[in-house]
């Protein structure tokens, strides 16, 4: 089909199936243009939270995020247009490894970041988003967190929770952990007016540099509220698109600090799996029952500890 019928007939199946299409920003831009709700992590588990209207989501991301909406909307039908859309970062960290783990520090509170599997997420107690994560965890009320995967995120919490202490699990976005000192010198050298936007997946030295920390997001966000000015962007090429539709976009300049920081698994959906999965109703998320339960707890308590 061309894409003006694809169009056509998502959107006449988005209807017929009372479907919704949710993309994260590191999707590709015409998939983001298709979806009826963009944001990161924490803006679409909270959309799935709070809206119960609809009766399947078609969620364009990673397999991780589809999850989160099915154990935050378990009656609902969950898809997702490419089922080999994964996370190596998720992929770091097993259930059956954190139980271990856990023995070790049993009077830890187990903190895990969203981008994790259903069955991680089981074994935790809160989970959190690059964009409330640090809200969070200064809420618990324990002095001694296990964070779980990312290192360089749960790194970047302790800084801001000195009165807690941490350990952290070993895992990393290979995208965002691929940012060096040298490449942030060069890109700074190059554009000397830019401000330097970071995501705080980012190694901890590369994050020292950085002019404003925040989640995808709150780099949008950021942004925005400036009326002009020249920016390096350190995080995923995919945020460039809604940096883009600033109503001030035309007063801003972009440079992205490396056109190596793609994430392969966010670029596989197309249209056409889009279409495909509505039409098909194909890769829908299957969770068990007790993995859904444990899971929606520790999500919960995220979304609670957030609204302190």
């Amino acid at each position: 089909m061309e894409r003006k019928e694809l169009l056509c007939e998502i959107k006449r199946l988005k209807k017929e199936k009372n479907a919704i299409i949710l993309a994260h920003t590191y999707q590709p831009a015409e998939i983001q243009e298709l979806a009826d709700k963009t944001g990161d992590s924490y803006a679409l588990s909270k959309f799935c939270a709070d809206n119960s209207e609809y009766d399947t989501i078609v969620f364009c991301g990673v397999h991780f995020m589809a999850e989160s909406a099915k154990i935050l909307s378990p009656e609902k039908k969950v898809l997702i247009p490419e089922k080999d859309a994964g996370c190596p970062m998720a992929d770091m960290v097993t259930a059956e490894q954190l139980r271990e783990f856990k023995k070790q520090y049993p009077g830890a509170v187990v903190v895990t970041y969203i981008n994790s599997s259903a069955a991680v997420k089981a074994e935790s107690d809160v989970i959190v988003t690059s964009s409330n994560a640090v809200k969070v965890v200064k809420n618990i009320d324990a002095k001694e967190i296990i964070f779980v995967p990312d290192k360089n995120l749960g790194s970047y919490v302790a800084k801001q929770c000195p009165d807690k202490k941490f350990i952290l699990w070993q895992g990393y976005c290979p995208v965002h952990n691929k940012m060096t000192v040298e490449a942030v010198k060069a890109a700074k050298e190059a554009h000397p007016e830019a401000k330097f936007m970071v995501h705080p997946e980012c190694p901890g030295e590369v994050v020292a540099m950085a002019d404003f920390v925040g989640s995808t997001k709150a780099i949008i966000d950021y942004a925005a509220s400036l009326e002009g000015g020249e920016f390096i962007v350190g995080t995923e090429k995919g945020v460039l698109h809604p940096l883009s539709c600033d109503k001030n976009a035309e007063k801003k300049l972009y440079h992205l600090l490396s056109e190596e920081l793609i994430c392969e698994d966010m670029k596989i959906t197309t249209l056409e799996s889009v279409y495909r999965c509505l039409k098909d109703e194909t890769h829908e998320m299957i969770l068990e029952k007790d993995v859904i339960e444990n899971a929606a707890k520790a999500l919960n308590e995220m979304l609670r500890l957030a609204e302190k």
